[in-house]
């Protein structure tokens, strides 16, 4: 036995082991197959598959402005060139970069020891630009103050937590139909590009036009015009060309699987591109560029939380802030919990229904995330899909969470290399994390128009309109219209015009087949009553209890890749999941 194995044995074997249920503790469900060491590599991965989110997150929540103020001209209406207001916003980032690990260490640190899954959590991407470039606005220039949209943040996070005590939020998230939360996931993707392929935030590819809104662009800054529309010499612009080396770079990284990918090509454009004296340097000969230079020759340091810490201001009586709020808790509510459960399905913990164990908990940490992200000046947190990351890697427990959160404790002291990773560089984790979420566009139902349109929406109106909330607003209220429509017609017609509706969704048989009251609700209830106390109500058949599958659902075998069950063909597999699809609205499990 060597090292390895003797130290997953003695953690196995004590409380640790046992608190997080890894295989060999004799804990009630114990995670087969999780061993300490496998945990610990599983959140190395995800941690560098999500490290990104420092230097990117920094880079879009500072765009707001912050407590910075504009003294515009109409020469200079946002502050573009005023070097006072551009000093300002990089101290802002400077905060912002502490301020995004702190935040990721603490809700990594929560979902792991109090839900004891192996999930990474932080600032949400999608969340943070509808926070900088739609409520607060670029530079300031929306309807809500930097501190009042921080104070929107906070109650959205108080409410969440309400929420979740008393499961709301998942009944919430249960009525939406499936496929517009899955294209609100696709659509949030597709902003996410657009902003990459800008240059604020991104590779510069993308660059205004008067006539047509937007046109190809990456064009030297002197072949702009005072609107920042290129006069001529597109393409020519060598951090566009940076960019794409980048972009390039990194889906090579993962058609290899190499962990880390993202992270990778983040870092090799940003060190080839802090030389002073080469074309594509992020530190100018420039006043901006020397105060960003010479914070850069720190290397480890601990910044001042000054501008960001406690930044509210409640003042809620505009419309805009109650529709930032609404907007915030019902696409958090979403994007967290459809996370979380594809994570959870992905690592072998979902029970027959869908649901996982300690998922109230779950819910109730990362509603506390949401508060703990306010206080530190940045929107809501939500759990990352880059845990899939570590998660292929073994991660099955709050360890790879912990883990997670020990590397975001370590870059707090690196916060002057993380703040020097230019726009070029991050831009292109942008365009491929909206290719990763434009993935489930697949599983949208588009077979049926009430159900693909109002999904088609949601998708296109996000980037359009550059509002996650219109392209939310959209998809619903075509879906109720569409569909409500055609059920007044089948009622007042006594059924005799109606379409096809065997290639309709049925959500609702999923949304409403369970309680709607939480578990201790129901225990309190019967323990004031006298009934008897229902402990395994809620309680279904997991993964790890493969023993006591019944008939209903027969064993999964893997052949050549492919998920069949015993004696079925792949054919014959899709064709029964088709089946209880549209029945039922679920799937077999596999």
């Amino acid at each position: 036995m060597g090292w390895v194995d003797t130290v997953n044995t003695k953690v196995a074997t004590s409380r640790v082991g046992r608190y997080f249920q890894l295989d060999g503790s004799g804990a009630y469900r114990e995670r087969k197959g999780t061993r300490f060491m496998t945990e610990l590599r599983a959140g190395a991965t995800t941690f560098f598959a999500m490290a990104y989110i420092i230097s990117v997150n920094a880079s879009i929540i500072s765009e707001s402005g912050g407590h910075c103020v504009c003294d515009s001209t109409p020469e200079d209406p946002v502050c573009d060139n005023n070097t006072e207001y551009l000093n300002c916003i990089f101290r802002m980032k400077l905060d912002m970069i502490m301020a995004t690990a702190i935040i990721a260490m603490i809700a990594s640190v929560l979902i792991g020891v109090f839900a004891n899954l192996p999930l990474g959590l932080a600032p949400g991407m999608g969340l943070n630009a509808y926070f900088t470039y739609n409520v607060v606005g670029y530079h300031g220039t929306g309807g809500t103050p930097y501190k009042v949209a921080l104070a929107a943040v906070l109650i959205e996070g108080c409410i969440f937590f309400l929420l979740s005590v008393f499961g709301i939020r998942q009944w919430l998230a249960r009525i939406i139909p499936m496929s517009i939360k899955v294209a609100m996931g696709c659509g949030i993707g597709m902003y996410l590009c657009f902003i990459g392929l800008q240059s604020s935030a991104g590779i510069g590819l993308v660059g205004l036009d008067t006539t047509t809104l937007v046109t190809l662009g990456a064009c030297p800054d002197w072949a702009k015009d005072e609107l920042g529309a290129c006069t001529g010499h597109t393409m020519e612009s060598p951090h566009t060309w940076m960019g794409i080396l980048g972009l390039v770079l990194i889906v090579l990284l993962m058609m290899y699987r190499v962990p880390g990918a993202l992270l990778i090509g983040i870092v090799f454009i940003s060190i080839t591109s802090w030389p002073r004296v080469s074309a594509v340097t992020y530190f100018p000969y420039t006043e901006v560029g020397q105060t960003m230079f010479d914070y850069f020759k720190k290397v480890v340091t601990v910044h001042p939380l000054d501008n960001v810490l406690g930044q509210f201001e409640f003042d809620l009586t505009s419309r805009e802030i109650w529709i930032a709020l609404i907007t915030f808790l019902y696409v958090d509510i979403l994007d967290t919990t459809g996370t979380m459960y594809s994570m959870a399905r992905y690592g072998g913990f979902t029970d027959k229904t869908g649901d996982f164990e300690h998922s109230t908990a779950a819910f109730m940490s990362d509603a506390i995330s949401v508060i703990v992200g306010a206080c530190f000046g940045s929107s809501p947190c939500t759990a990352f899909v880059e845990s899939g990351a570590g998660i292929a890697e073994g991660g099955r427990t709050g360890i790879t969470a912990i883990t997670v959160a020990f590397g975001f404790f370590i870059s707090i002291f690196f916060s002057p290399i993380f703040a020097s990773f230019p726009p070029w560089a991050t831009g292109s984790a942008l365009i491929i994390v909206g290719s990763m979420m434009m993935a489930g566009v697949r599983n949208i139902n588009w077979d049926y128009p009430g159900d693909a349109i109002p999904a088609f929406i949601t998708i296109t109106v996000m980037p359009f309109t550059y509002s996650i909330a219109y392209g939310l607003i959209g998809g619903i209220i075509s879906y109720i219209v569409i569909n409500g429509i055609i059920y007044i017609i089948d009622k007042a017609s006594f059924g005799r015009i109606r379409p096809d509706y065997s290639m309709r969704e049925n959500w609702w048989t999923a949304a409403f087949s369970r309680s709607f009251l939480p578990h201790w609700i129901r225990y309190l209830y019967c323990k004031s009553v006298g009934r008897p106390i229902p402990w395994h109500e809620d309680e279904y058949e997991f993964d790890s209890d493969a023993e006591k599958e019944d008939d209903e659902h027969p064993h999964a075998v893997v052949v050549g890749g492919d998920s069949i069950h015993d004696g079925m063909s792949s054919n014959d597999m899709s064709v029964l999941n088709h089946q209880r699809y549209r029945e039922k609205g679920e799937f077999y499990e596999s």
